[in-house]
């Protein structure tokens, strides 16, 4: 890992560029796949599932004999601790749930707003090296308290026209109404389009590599929401001298894990605690079974420091992490003045590994300093807020002169007219 140190503040922007290819790199790829897809449909999908997974399937459905066969191979141990997680997820998500809001703004105009649940969603739940059974939790718990009537769950098959047993169990756990075994670009031009076996969704949620994330800005294109524009991981850890060189390098380690672009920042107050931090990222990494992914990212990733924790605040702020932890004796500063954070992790016995499975809050987050305008994914990330209002008589005399002498300034006449023609009768 690169240290820094003391950097200036005009380097800033340059010392925490990710390692990511920007969109023009990469858009003409995804640009071409969609046009394909919404062309040919199933033909295209069949034809880029051969050519990015290895694999020629018949049918991309999962069948409920598959389901079955998949929860038996999920050992007991492993089903209960999925069970727990997911018990803790929808403790935390279900408070979430916000009652109707009700007011009369003036004597006669009611006014209230309500939310209801997006009723097609479309979650993509990555695969290849590392199949993220936990992000079905993640994204299925919230849907199915939010209400979603069609749940459908895209990712890409190993070279047996299979999905991982763990994210069929989560997903049958979890309500998901439809699941197919289609992955990258051309799972999202699917789920954009729709296909004889893929669902038009209304709602496209869920992680994935960079060419994931730009196939999911492009469904946008074509009337299609998503969650956020999620890439790569990425972990900041902030700790001075009274942390724990070993559970900083672990945690750095978790994230680095994640891919190859993955990125993890350590930022400290303390000279001493860097290099004891990079010599046990050293030792850790040896024994690592994905040590050939994890050193790639290490490689990406920086040990930076800095004077002083005010300093660290700002450049952490500039920096805008996906996960965010703290192990600092000035704690409050952080919790109290972080602005740009994904999810954030607070004191030495909070690895980040918890929030990614069992603590309850949601593991899918802005990454990519989208953490400066996004949040990470919520309940009410499956629900749409609408507006309500009832205007009795007295009501509409009450405002109606109002909306006459506004939609008249701005020049449009039938504004106007649908008062003026009530208030008529009223009068």
């Amino acid at each position: 890992m690169q240290i820094i140190n003391n950097p200036n503040r005009e380097d800033w922007s340059e010392i925490l560029k990710r390692p990511t290819q920007t969109v023009n790199d990469i858009e003409d790829t995804v640009n071409a796949i969609f046009k394909e897809v919404a062309e040919d449909k199933e033909t295209a999908i069949k034809k880029y599932t051969l050519k990015f997974d290895g694999v020629d399937l018949k049918s991309n459905e999962v069948t409920s004999n598959e389901i079955e066969e998949a929860i038996a191979l999920v050992p007991k141990k492993l089903q209960e601790a999925i069970k727990l997680a997911k018990s803790n997820i929808e403790r935390f998500h279900g408070i979430q749930k916000t009652a109707k809001v009700e007011i009369e703004t003036t004597n006669g105009v009611q006014c209230w707003q309500e939310k209801r649940p997006i009723q097609k969603v479309g979650l993509y739940i990555p695969g290849g090296t590392a199949p993220l059974f936990s992000t079905v939790l993640m994204l299925a718990v919230p849907a199915q308290i939010a209400g979603c009537k069609e749940i459908v769950l895209c990712s890409p098959p190993n070279k047996e026209g299979k999905l991982a047993p763990e994210i069929l169990f989560a997903a049958q756990l979890c309500g998901v109404t439809k699941i197919i075994k289609v992955g990258g670009i051309q799972a999202i031009a699917g789920m954009t389009f729709g296909t004889e076996s893929i669902p038009q969704v209304y709602k496209i949620f869920g992680p994935g590599n960079q060419f994931v994330t730009v196939a999911k800005q492009i469904a946008t294109k074509y009337g299609v929401a998503i969650d956020m524009p999620a890439g790569p991981s990425e972990l900041l850890v902030v700790a001075d001298d009274s942390a724990d060189a070993s559970y900083v390098a672990s945690d750095l380690l978790s994230q680095a894990e994640h891919g190859t672009d993955s990125q993890v920042i350590l930022v400290s107050t303390s000279q001493e605690l860097i290099q004891e931090v990079s010599k046990e990222v050293e030792t850790q990494l040896a024994v690592l079974p994905r040590k050939a992914i994890a050193e790639k990212s290490i490689a990406n990733s920086k040990l930076i420091f800095v004077e002083n924790d005010n300093l660290a605040l700002e450049l952490i702020d500039e920096y805008g992490p996906e996960h965010f932890i703290i192990c600092s004796k000035n704690e409050d500063l952080y919790v109290n003045g972080i602005s740009n954070a994904g999810s954030v992790f607070i004191g030495n016995y909070t690895p980040e590994s918890a929030g990614d499975y069992a603590s309850g809050t949601n593991h899918t987050l802005p990454t990519n300093g989208f953490s400066k305008a996004y949040s990470g994914v919520n309940l009410d990330s499956f629900m749409k807020s609408m507006t309500f209002q009832k205007i009795s008589k007295q009501g509409l005399l009450n405002i109606g002169e109002t909306i006459e002498l506004m939609a008249e300034a701005e020049g449009l006449q039938a504004h106007k007219n649908a008062v003026s023609i009530r208030l008529k009768d009223l009068k």
